[in-house]
């Protein structure tokens, strides 16, 4: 497995635990804002991960696999099998355009949380993403993981280019999950002439109220 970046305590991308990231590079979308567009391979072996795990049984509750895209990783299955055998649980971070990965990762039990990026309504995903991308996918990714009987969650990044409208839409596209989250998108410099100051506060919090008429919303990032 190819190693971007690796972050080897976290707080907040394991919901209720304490987890290692791992970070693998490339990815099959180019969202503008995207903020691990710059992870690059630093060399990071499996084996290096695998033995601060061992050292640090009992203080850290899981791993996360993020990205870029973990699903492109040919020996995901492999590398997650490696770290349930020492015990520890795994949630994965997916854009949901690889729901055949999603659903053997869920077959053979080996996640214990996924969270899935719902990038914007269904007629701006190609705006967004920068690449035409097949709906179905992400369809069925959704239906996968809202009946996997595991933890999970959707999350949106409110980006300056998304409104209230667009949340109302996604909400009622996955009405009745688990959780939305929705994420303020962080101010940086990119391509292009699209706006890149965040929505302010009152906006989003405006979204969450908008979108828990449909779902269970919580607000990240203010």
């Amino acid at each position: 497995m190819k190693i971007a970046g690796w972050t080897k305590n976290s707080f907040l991308d394991f919901p209720g635990r304490i987890s290692t990231v791992i970070f693998a590079p490339g990815c099959n979308m180019s969202c503008w804002y995207c903020h691990n567009a710059g992870i690059k391979d630093e060399n990071i072996k499996f084996d290096e991960i695998i033995a601060y795990l061992k050292k640090r049984i009992g203080f850290i509750d899981g791993v996360v696999f993020s990205g870029g895209e973990a699903t492109l990783q040919t020996d995901l299955a492999d590398r997650i099998k490696e770290i349930k055998a020492l015990g520890f649980q795994v949630k994965l971070d997916t854009n949901g355009t690889n729901p055949l990965i999603v659903k053997d990762l869920l077959n053979k039990k080996l996640l214990d949380y996924i969270a899935m990026d719902i990038k914007a309504p269904k007629d701006k995903y190609q705006q967004i993403t920068r690449r035409i991308i097949d709906m179905k996918k992400i369809e069925e990714s959704i239906k996968l993981i809202q009946n996997s009987g595991i933890e999970y969650e959707f999350r949106t990044t409110f980006s300056p280019d998304l409104h209230h409208e667009d949340i109302r839409e996604i909400a009622k596209w996955i009405q009745g999950s688990r959780l939305y989250s929705i994420q303020q998108y962080r101010q940086q410099t990119h391509e292009g002439d699209l706006p890149e100051k965040p929505h302010n506060s009152e906006y989003v919090k405006q979204a969450g109220e908008i979108a828990s008429v449909y779902v269970k919303t919580e607000i990240k990032g203010l």
